[in-house]
């Protein structure tokens, strides 16, 4: 009796008898790691159109001409004032602002940190973002306090015949 229950019932030493089968293919750690390195490169290269896409959309972006866009007459905006507008579509907010006789900036109205809308204080000589008290230099649309990291993108205005016109969104530089 203790001879029948001491036998390994199949011709086998080991309990992995059903593993081994010969119609099944044997995946090692090392046969497994190459094909997750195969699929990886395959995502990876099939990626590789839409980023050459993306690429050339974003490297245009500065180049890209929209039509000129009338904000206002010169003689609406006074010195220190601002005017809201939307450019380059309808869904893009913009702001105008006149420091100067004849200096005009102009940024896409969305903070940098979290796309809350940036408002021109004229007492201050400053553009706030009231969701978290950032702040922006008015002249040059760089973040001075608060959690903004990156600088307003900035419009490229052009007056011409005592008008304000939108012509460009300015290339990001980092």
């Amino acid at each position: 009796m203790s001879d029948r229950n001491n036998k390994v019932p199949f011709d086998e030493d080991n309990y992995t008898h059903n593993i081994n089968r010969n119609n099944e293919r044997m995946l090692d750690r090392r046969g497994f790691m190459k094909t997750l390195a195969g699929a990886a490169g395959v995502f990876a290269v099939s990626t590789l159109p839409w980023g050459a896409v993306a690429a050339k959309e974003l490297m245009g972006l500065g180049d890209k001409e929209y039509p000129h866009q009338k904000i206002a007459d010169v003689k609406d905006v006074k010195v220190g004032d601002s005017v809201k507008f939307h450019f380059p579509s309808e869904h893009d907010s913009a702001i105008l602002i006149r420091l100067s006789e004849n200096k005009y900036v102009a940024y896409q109205n969305a903070c940098t940190h979290l796309r809350c809308p940036v408002y021109w204080v004229k007492d201050e000589q400053e553009m706030i973002c009231p969701c978290h008290h950032g702040k922006f230099d008015a002249s040059t649309g760089a973040p001075t306090a608060g959690p903004p990291r990156r600088p307003l993108p900035g419009i490229k205005v052009e007056v011409k015949d005592d008008v304000i016109y939108a012509v460009r969104v300015k290339r990001y530089e980092a």
